[in-house]
């Protein structure tokens, strides 16, 4: 008895599932409707980076010690934004862990 429930609320949760992922044809007609839009990406040129970590350089070397709690707070987003934009703009590869025991395993078969 336990088993044809068990069974019957299986089928009914699996059947649900394909129809509700059958009803959403409107997300693929969606996409292909809207523009693509064109990818522009700005590197920053060694001059600007130059720029960049010498204004990052000024701010550790500036005496904080006499700052209001306001320009320090300044300071800190102007640092952090300063980070965002040469992450952005600079080539890191991330590696998860799976992918990396995966490059073992392959390196160890060969």
């Amino acid at each position: 008895m336990r088993k044809t429930i068990f069974f019957g609320i299986l089928m009914i949760f699996t059947l649900t599932t394909t129809m509700t992922f059958a009803a959403k044809t409107d997300l693929k007609t969606a996409t292909e409707t809207t523009a693509i839009l064109a990818k522009t990406e700005t590197k920053l040129s060694a001059e600007e980076e130059a720029l960049l970590f010498k204004r990052v350089e000024e701010i550790r070397n500036m005496d904080k010690s006499e700052m209001t709690f306001s320009e320090k707070r300044e300071l800190r987003k102007e640092l952090r934004g300063i980070k965002e934009n040469v992450r952005k703009n600079g080539t890191i590869i991330y590696i998860s862990g799976g992918t990396i025991l995966v490059i073992i395993l392959i390196l160890l078969l060969i």
